[in-house]
């Protein structure tokens, strides 16, 4: 689904990531961890197309990255970016909407399945009684579960989270993670996901761990996910409880 050969990806004069070689297959979930500035937007954004990488090649479907058109790619891939600084004007629908038009056959409006689409997403995320509300009304947590529906409208087999969790209370970070999970397992998807939240990061597949000196780990999620790497990674002293799924962390003074 995606492969990603000798990534390197620069800030300033910083290497965040050198020579990263990654293959993610459909039914896979990873999540991306790291400090703050470690490069892990960065990364989102050079696999997305959205910035360009200082070396090395990206595939998606076995397809060079650079090849695609931007609509002919949003079929195929979906980002959830971390910032969203436009603000819309219209209701949540229509919003939710706009995650239709890399499908879309008319520039004169949407056709039924376009509709179907906006309306399952929005049942997804718990939107519904929402649907016909102003998008600038929204509140924090409302604006995010609505772009997380925006995405499942647009349907790509390929997708890169940057932190999705982010504003959500407790019940629709469970909810967003384990539809992110059945779409993966059921749907053949694959997802990349940021995290900062260790307990969510043990429900992932596989894991690609960012240091931002140009040094990476990525490898199972039971391999990685260890009191050891982590405090290596954060540099702080965590403590485990639990194993494997149901697995959390807590940082210790």
């Amino acid at each position: 689904m995606l492969g990603v050969e000798q990534l390197t990806i620069t800030a300033g004069s910083r290497t965040l990531c050198r020579e990263l070689d990654l293959a993610v297959a459909p039914g896979e979930l990873w999540a991306v961890l790291g400090c703050n500035g470690s490069g892990k937007t960065t990364l989102l954004h050079a696999l997305a197309g959205l910035a360009p990488a200082a070396a090395g090649r990206v595939t998606v479907a076995d397809k060079p990255l650079a090849t695609y058109s931007r609509r002919e790619l949003g079929r195929t891939l979906g980002i959830l970016l971390q910032r969203e600084d436009q603000e819309f004007w219209g209701t949540l629908a229509d919003y939710v909407l706009l995650g239709r038009y890399p499908h879309a056959r008319s520039l004169f409006g949407w056709n039924a399945p376009d509709e179907e689409a906006a309306v399952r997403a929005l049942g997804a995320f718990d939107l519904k009684p929402l649907a016909a509300q102003s998008y600038g009304t929204l509140s924090g947590g409302e604006r995010q579960r609505a772009r997380l529906a925006q995405l499942w409208a647009q349907n790509p087999r390929l997708l890169l989270l940057d932190e999705p969790l982010q504003h959500l209370d407790l019940r629709h970070q469970l909810q967003t993670l384990e539809l992110v999970r059945a779409a993966v397992r059921g749907a053949g998807k694959a997802a990349l996901v940021v995290l900062h939240d260790l307990t969510f990061a043990c429900r992932c597949d596989r894991v690609l761990m960012l240091r931002g000196d140009g040094r990476y780990a990525a490898g199972a999620a039971a391999e990685l996910l260890q009191p050891e790497r982590l405090e290596d990674l954060y540099g702080c002293r965590v403590r485990a409880f639990g194993n494997g799924p149901d697995a959390h962390f807590i940082p210790v003074i």
